[in-house]
């Protein structure tokens, strides 16, 4: 891959082969791809350890990792994959709502942490529960931004 947009645009064709293939309904159904992966760990506040990981947008100087975010991914998959093609079998449903409300994130909540997450997040980030856990293995007795994570990262308590 020679750009960014070439790598975005194979990584994309990855792991929607499962749903083009029937084999899935969505990418956080589609077994042994890097996509469910990379949700499923993002759920939690990480990114998976065999993977290498999203940087955010490019700037000097660079870490190592893909050079553009999580959420800009998973939101090209997901328009990606409600597009038809004649010759392959399976797409995305287009009655499906859009990967944020499936993963229920609230997008009020989405935008405000993309535009303040550093000034929030210090240490542990993810949903309450999963910071309350870490927390308890690493010891720790508090968690700084623990309320912003239940406000902001916890899914929605439904009844």
């Amino acid at each position: 891959m020679l750009d960014e947009r070439a790598l975005a645009a194979c990584m994309a064709y990855v792991d929607l082969n499962p749903i083009r293939a029937k084999m899935a309904d969505t990418p956080e159904t589609s077994d042994h791809t890097s996509i469910q992966r990379r949700i499923s760990e993002a759920q939690d506040g990480k990114q998976p350890q065999k993977l290498f990981p999203f940087v955010g947008n490019p700037r000097k100087p660079m870490p190592m990792g893909l050079p553009f975010q999580l959420q800009d991914y998973l939101e090209l998959v997901d328009w990606s994959g409600h597009c038809l093609r004649e010759d392959k079998r399976g797409a995305i449903d287009e009655q499906l709502p859009p990967i944020r409300e499936r993963l229920q994130i609230d997008p009020r909540h989405w935008l405000y942490l993309n535009r303040n997450f550093e000034s929030h997040f210090k240490s542990l980030v993810g949903a309450a529960h999963s910071v309350r856990s870490a927390c308890e293995q690493l010891g720790k007795r508090w968690a700084q931004g623990i309320h912003d994570c239940e406000r902001y990262l916890s899914p929605p308590i439904t009844s």
